[in-house]
């Protein structure tokens, strides 16, 4: 089965300061047929201003991932951490029993544009957890490259939800293969350019849920980033 989530059809807000869309239900924004899907809760593209962002607010029982497309994000939270994110870096905030952080841009000039992702954890009432990597030096054009994963290799960050998290830069013209093992499933959200999967085409800010399907293709038609969710 696959199922095209239209770029042009998700939740929309734009709050001056902030350009943010919505995958799945979120804030004041409710499609009771995209929740969620397995353990992916919230995938928002945000744009923010420059100098703006997000004041200290709370989190728990949740697995949060940033992953910044270009600009940079500020990270504070109540566990002591202060960073700054950029392309080519993962971070990652296991919630658990409850934390407090803030995000903003910290340039004076350029916009950020980010992916905010939440992953549903396998377990409630962890201990809170931060972490930040970078994937630049080993994540090569036209290969899937995993960045987070449950059961981790020695690159990816570690996150506690049943999910393995890729992406992949592409070449026009290129292709890559992924296999989905018996009872799991797929997301691919394309961040930009265009790409075919088993024969079906998705532009910019598309997503795609794959379920009872085997093998993918994924094939470049124009220069492309992607993630890809492979989930139980």
């Amino acid at each position: 089965m696959y199922r095209i989530r239209k770029s042009d059809q998700r939740g929309h807000a734009n709050h001056g300061w902030l350009d943010t869309y919505h995958t799945f239900s979120f804030a004041g924004y409710y499609d009771p047929e995209h929740v969620h899907f397995r353990h992916l809760r919230v995938i928002n593209e945000d744009r923010i201003g420059a100098g703006q962002g997000f004041g200290t607010h709370p989190h728990d029982n949740m697995e949060i991932i940033t992953y910044v497309v270009s600009g940079a994000i500020a990270h504070k939270d109540s566990m002591g951490n202060g960073s700054v994110i950029r392309p080519g870096e993962i971070q990652a905030m296991s919630a658990g029993t409850g934390i407090t952080h803030s995000e903003y841009n910290p340039s004076d000039t350029q916009q950020t544009h980010l992916l905010q992702i939440w992953l549903m954890p396998e377990n409630q009432g962890l201990k809170p957890d931060y972490q930040q990597k970078s994937y630049v030096d080993f994540a090569d054009k036209n290969t899937l490259v995993l960045i987070a994963s449950n059961n981790p290799d020695a690159n990816a960050i570690v996150v506690n939800s049943n999910v393995d998290l890729y992406r992949a830069e592409m070449d026009s013209g290129h292709a890559v293969e992924h296999v989905l093992a018996a009872g799991r499933f797929g997301w691919i959200q394309l961040i930009k350019g265009a790409v075919d999967v088993n024969g079906h085409a998705l532009t910019s800010g598309d997503g795609l849920a794959v379920s009872a399907v085997g093998n993918l293709t994924i094939s470049a038609s124009a220069d492309a980033e992607f993630l890809l969710f492979d989930m139980g």
